[in-house]
């Protein structure tokens, strides 16, 4: 099960690094082809790799695993707790912040003219709102 936070941080890292993946692999003692199955979310690192990934890029373990990391800072929330939650349909780990998550719960509670409205706003296309009655 991958988590998206992570997938997004090494890449975003790696290229404001100005790493190639070949680099960060050889900083691994990996093939580049295992690290790239990291970036995609095919493969999740172990403690040990993500723990020199984190001492790589300079950011701490939870911000690696948790936060939006770029080169030069961390964005978001320094205080926790992100709330954990999973895509169904990939079995994917996301880690979202109390605002976030708001936003998500009162999404769901929104009619499907707020719903679409949301989506607009956001430049989002989805599918049609399966219940419009909402």
């Amino acid at each position: 099960m991958a988590n998206v936070q992570l997938v997004e941080n090494l890449r975003r890292l790696r290229e404001e690094h100005n790493y190639t993946q070949l680099q960060v692999s050889s900083r691994l003692n990996i093939s580049r082809q295992a690290y790239s199955n990291y970036e995609t979310g095919k493969r999740v690192p172990d403690l040990d790799t993500l723990i020199r990934l984190a001492d790589i890029y300079q950011v701490t373990l939870e911000q690696l695993l948790t936060q939006v990391c770029s080169k030069n800072s961390v964005a978001g929330e320094s205080k926790g707790p992100y709330v954990p939650g999973m895509i169904i349909k990939t079995g994917d780990t996301v880690y979202l912040s109390d605002e976030e998550f708001s936003v998500l719960q009162h999404y769901r509670s929104a009619s499907s003219d707020d719903r679409h409205l949301v989506r607009k706003v956001l430049n989002i296309v989805f599918p049609p709102d399966p219940d419009p009655k909402k």
